[in-house]
This record gives structure tokens, C-alpha cells and sequence, in this order.
């Protein structure tokens, strides 16, 4: 059964786990979508039908940890090498001929590891409001992103984020969304009660912090920028939300240099959650770039339009 925007879903089984799957569109070109932290599948339901329309199956997948999905336990399960493992076992699952990779937060962590290390091909990569490593390697660490990065330094603690991002039946997690959102149109009491009912099923708080851990204690960053950065030769798209509460703006500059077709887009006055903030501005500039189209600039008026 589909819901009004034609969105299905199903289960899919990748890489030894089981993974739920919203789908939208037929065919054999894949629109593989990767939500971030604290989300959930339905962060993509803006886009879904749009890429549907260009022709390709979309899938939003609920992660590892995520959802219904699969929520194997310990940390090492949630390691970037296995993240990278599972977005390969869910394309070759899907047996389109050919992929897109689209994603945002921790997805984008993911997506920028797996472009570099291409365990599969994609054919056109767009990064939501998460920096590539690579331009960060030798420079200092400005002050406004260190205030902005604290929580990846809490949630090294055990238990602790879970217990206080846990409390109330995990309110917390759709409050913060909806507080750090410049427009709050789309983070209306149904939307924050999807991120919060995933939250605070038995596990899902644990599973989704240890992918910060296992990034950081875990070594998944160290044994990453161990293996280099090779520049990316797949042509990639970067829509970038300048009110992020969680990453500066500074932390994009340089990315030219780590991939070899590149187009960045910024939007002011944007949250860190910009695929649904503003989906019909983040959607006209996805659609243009699929379409080797100019992609557009944002501009300013009495609200945010484009040009044209």
C-alpha cells in the first residue's frame, strides 16, 4: 500500500541484516537516499516522489539501528567499514543497473567513505549538510565548530546520552530537531513524533550514538584518513543549510579540492536539516544537477525563491 505521495514499504535483506525500505518509482536506475542522525527514513519523503519522476526507484532506507531495520548490538557493528558494506549489499539488492547515491548527516559520512572507496560505482553523488573529511586534515579546528561539535565528545560517554536523550519516552530527540530548525512548517507534531517514537525503541538510542563511537573510540576515522582521500570522480552536487547548528560553514571550503566535478550550493538562513526545510528550493537544484541542467543559486527576497 502506498500513501498519497506514492511512497511504499518493504523489506529489504543486505549485507546479513534486514533493512525497511521506503520506495518510490519503478525501474532500474536506483535514487539510494541515507538518512542522518537522529532521523529516519521519512527525512527523504520530500524527494522521494521528485526522483520517482525522473525515473529512477528510490529508496530511503532505515540504517542499521534505525527504524525497523536490523539493530545488531556492540560497537564495532557500527562501524563505518560496515555502514559502507551495507550501502553496497542494499544496491546490489536492489539489481539496478546503475545508482545515485543522495545523502545527509551521518548518511553523507557515509556516502563521502563510500565514493572514495567505490566498493561499488555510482553515478552522481549529492551530499547534504556534511563535510567531506578531507579539507580538514592539517588545519585547526576554529572555535565556533569546536562549541558546535560537543555532542560528538558526550557521546563517547556510556549510557549517559542515552539516558538523557532517552528521558520522556525519547522527547528530547523530536524537540531538538524542531528547535534547531530556521522554518518549522515540516516539523509539525506528526514529523517530530515519527523521530521520536524511532528514538525510543529498546536499543535505537544506543545504536544510533555508536556510530559516533565506533567512528571516534572505534578508530573508524583514524583507519579512514590512514587510507588516504583520493579525489572523488564522481560528479557531485553539495546543498549546504548555513544555519547548521552543528557544522560552520568553513568546514565546505576546500572540498573543490577532493573531487574533481564539484558544485556547491549554499542556502542562508537554512537549518542543518535542508532536504526538509526547504524541499521544493533542495529539490529544483537535485532535479537540475540529475538533469545536467545548470543547477540554480538561492536567492533572497521577502523569502527564499529562485531565480526564474
Amino acid at each position: 500500500m502506498s500513501d498519497s505521495r506514492g511512497i511504499r514499504t518493504r523489506t529489504v535483506d543486505a549485507n546479513g541484516l534486514h533493512f525497511e525500505v521506503d520506495e518510490c518509482g519503478e525501474g532500474d536506475r536506483l535514487a539510494l537516499c541515507l538518512h542522518g542522525f537522529p532521523e529516519h527514513s521519512h527525512s527523504w519523503r520530500f524527494q522521494l516522489s521528485m526522483l520517482a519522476s525522473l525515473g529512477y526507484r528510490a529508496w530511503a532506507p532505515n540504517l542499521r539501528g534505525y527504524g525497523n531495520s536490523s539493530r545488531p548490538h556492540g560497537t564495532d557493528a557500527y562501524s563505518i567499514e560496515n555502514l559502507m558494506a551495507d550501502v553496497a549489499g542494499l544496491i546490489d539488492a536492489s539489481g539496478c543497473r546503475e545508482t545515485i547515491l543522495l545523502a545527509h548527516d551521518w548518511g553523507a559520512v557515509i556516502a563521502w567513505y563510500f565514493a572514495m572507496r567505490a566498493p561499488r560505482k555510482i553515478e552522481r553523488l549529492v551530499i547534504c549538510n556534511v563535510p567531506h573529511p578531507g579539507p580538514s586534515v592539517g588545519r585547526k579546528i576554529s572555535r565556533d565548530q569546536l562549541k558546535k561539535s560537543w555532542y560528538i565528545f558526550f557521546f563517547q560517554i556510556p549510557w549517559l546520552p542515552e539516558k538523557l536523550l532517552g528521558r520522556d519516552g525519547a522527547k528530547p530527540i523530536g524537540e531538538m530537531m524542531r528547535a534547531s530548525a530556521v522554518d518549522k512548517t515540516h516539523f509539525d507534531a506528526e514529523a517530530c513524533e515519527v523521530y521520536r517514537h524511532n528514538a525510543a525503541q529498546p536499543g535505537a538510542l544506543t545504536a544510533m550514538i555508536n556510530y559516533y563511537r565506533a567512528l571516534v573510540l572505534g578508530g573508524g576515522m583514524a583507519r579512514q584518513k590512514a587510507l588516504g582521500y583520493p579525489v572523488i570522480e564522481t560528479k557531485t552536487l553539495m546543498v549546504w543549510g548555513e544555519d547548521d547548528v552543528a557544522l560552520t560553514k568553513e568546514t565546505t571550503y576546500g572540498t573543490e579540492n577532493f573531487v574533481r566535478d564539484f558544485t556547491i550550493r549554499y542556502l542562508p538562513r537554512v537549518s542543518h536539516w535542508v532536504q526538509q526545510e526547504q524541499p521544493e528550493i533542495v529539490n529544483a537544484m537535485i532535479r537540475a544537477f540529475l538533469q545536467d541542467e545548470p543547477v540554480p543559486e538561492l536567492k533572497w527576497e521577502a523569502r527564499l525563491t529562485l531565480p526564474g
